[in-house]
């Protein structure tokens, strides 16, 4: 099989602030056949999530930044179309971390053989994938959910937090949830299962709203969202609660650093526990969360939702679509 032209996003510029199309661009390039102890993939679908934001920074974090006119990476799922290697045959499905390009040649350093008849492919991006799994290890090993806790989860609709949501549902809790459009509130209600879902767009001040749904408090609070979510929620946790921290999605474009939540004195005196975590840290857990989730996917106890662009050169607008609200449920690229 001969070399094939592919496409790929490079990032352009370091954005501030709110990141536009015109921060990226789309380059053509060619990508020969494997070498020796190498295979060629072609992606299918990719994954466009909040953390790549940070890695738009040129500064240390848990994740190396992305280099400027270089192609991106992240999460997709491809076929191998092309085999030098003897423990991938072609027709393979791979989930890779060589996303935002159309097709690429590797070593087998990263790449892990899915199962496309257990689900769909793109689900090793969504509840099956780091997504699912963030869910999985934030609620049950950093939250140490427990049976009959009362759970509050922002940004409930996206790909982490409706998961989120399930999981808490399995495991007999009450689930309130926020959400920013009454589509995802419906979807909230009608298909994830949560008990109380409302738009925080326009459900009014937060701090006087969560006491007409949780009057005695929470248990627990999943943040996905920071700021005014993180700090309503504080002052309404039961003593001796937990906050999971997962993502603060309100500050990834901030330019100026924020005040940060008024209400922090209230977990000395709650004496609430606050952890953040990071799912990379958690990976040697994959196959008990894999088991779970296959488990609750096949007896129908999680749902999944995707939201879906079309086409690489389309990928720029979805990740920004992340930042919008465009997003129900996991946001993909099919490619």
């Amino acid at each position: 099989m001969p070399e094939l032209t592919s496409r790929e996003i490079h990032l352009k510029n370091r954005p501030q602030g709110v990141p536009t199309v015109d921060d990226f661009e789309l380059v053509e390039t060619k990508v020969p056949e494997p070498s020796e102890g190498e295979v060629r993939v072609r992606n299918l679908w990719m994954s466009v999530d909040p953390y790549m934001r940070g890695r738009m920074y040129d500064r240390p974090s848990y994740v190396p930044p992305f280099q400027l006119d270089q192609p991106m990476d992240g999460g997709a799922v491809g076929v191998v179309e092309s085999s030098a290697h003897p423990d991938f045959a072609e027709g393979d499905h791979i989930l890779n971390h060589l996303g935002w390009r159309e097709a690429f040649v590797s070593s087998d350093v990263g790449l892990t053989k899915v199962d496309p008849s257990l689900a769909p492919p793109q689900t090793y991006l969504g509840t099956l994938g780091m997504p699912g799994l963030t869910a999985w290890v934030g609620m049950l090993e950093i939250g140490g959910l427990g049976e009959g806790d009362h759970v509050f989860v922002s940004g409930a609709a996206g790909a982490v937090g409706s998961v989120a949501c399930q999981i808490a549902k399995i495991q007999g809790c009450t689930v309130v949830a926020s959400a920013g459009s009454d589509e995802k509130v419906a979807w909230l209600t009608d298909d994830v299962g949560v008990d109380t879902a409302y738009n925080y767009k326009t459900a009014g001040n937060l701090m006087g709203y969560l006491p007409t749904v949780a009057r005695d408090g929470f248990d627990l609070y999943f943040d996905n969202v920071g700021g005014d979510h993180l700090e309503a929620a504080l002052m309404h946790m039961k003593n001796f609660g937990r906050v999971v921290l997962c993502g603060m999605i309100d500050q990834y474009n901030a330019t100026i650093p924020p005040k940060g939540p008024r209400s922090m004195i209230v977990a000395i005196t709650k004496r609430l526990t606050l952890r953040g975590f990071i799912v990379s840290d958690h990976m040697t857990r994959y196959a008990d969360f894999r088991k779970d989730m296959a488990g609750w996917i096949a007896d129908g106890r999680v749902k999944s939702r995707e939201t879906v662009y079309e086409g690489i050169e389309h990928a720029p607008e979805a990740f920004l679509g992340l930042f919008s609200g465009a997003n129900v449920g996991k946001m993909l690229v099919k490619l």
